[in-house]
């Protein structure tokens, strides 16, 4: 346990961990996007916790059928070169009230839009595993957590990889009680900001925000009661446009 205590301090200048210590990760933004001119984006995770963090990367591709059912498929994130989203390094130990950043890298056919999530999850480490602890070390990080009622809880993000030529175009269909939005481009469209507004006489009220991501060849519908209108933002890769409907 020494020799971590004195790591942890020399590199971070901070303590492993406390009585009925825990970790709790923070990711930030669940949707992140790689704009065509990019190959990697940065994402920086916090423990606002009160014990260090032992999170492991791990990289999973969503692949679409014919039903637009998703499917996922592991992906190597310790793998150097071949095709799909890497994380860069798949380990991350954090410090209590500290942050650490993973590289995420895309190397590949970006002909069509891809699509990744990438799972943050903090483990309780085992001797000789990944994180290069002794047994004994190990022993006594697990024996702090289980002195507090805690739970190691993990996030998933969503990374969309726009194709190296994005072309971006959401028609609007108007039926009689409501309005289609499609998209008929190759790359994710987000309809940001969206609310259902009525007006009562000179003021008007709004549903709460939402957002929806509209990937290519998808609708969305938006079915309306009498004098409702939506508004939203459209964006569109790195622009954005305001869409008052109908």
């Amino acid at each position: 346990m020494k020799r971590l205590l004195w790591l942890m301090v020399l590199c971070f200048g901070l303590p492993l961990v406390g009585n009925a210590a825990a970790p709790s990760i923070q990711v930030g933004a669940m949707y992140e996007y790689l704009e065509p001119d990019q190959a990697s984006l940065l994402k920086r995770v916090h423990n606002r916790g009160t014990a260090t963090a032992f999170v492991r990367v791990m990289v999973s591709e969503v692949v679409y059928d014919q039903d637009l059912r998703a499917h996922e498929h592991a992906v190597d994130a310790t793998a150097e070169g071949g095709d799909g989203l890497v994380a860069s390094p798949a380990r991350l130990i954090i410090p209590a009230q500290g942050q650490q950043a993973a590289r995420l890298v895309f190397l590949g056919d970006r002909s069509r839009e891809r699509y990744y999530r990438v799972r943050f999850v903090p483990v309780a480490p085992k001797a000789a595993d990944e994180f290069a602890l002794t047994t004994e070390e190990a022993r006594d990080y697990d024996a702090q957590l289980s002195a507090g009622v805690n739970v190691l809880a993990g996030y998933g993000v969503f990374v969309i990889v726009h194709p190296g030529s994005a072309h971006y175009e959401v028609r609007t269909e108007h039926g009689p009680d409501h309005v289609v939005l499609h998209n008929v481009g190759n790359s994710t469209a987000v309809l940001d900001d969206l609310r259902a507004c009525t007006a009562h006489g000179r003021t008007e009220t709004c549903s709460p925000a939402q957002r929806v991501h509209l990937l290519p060849q998808r609708q969305h519908r938006l079915d309306q009661d009498q004098g409702q209108r939506y508004r939203l933002q459209l964006v569109e890769g790195e622009h954005r446009r305001p869409l008052h409907l109908p």
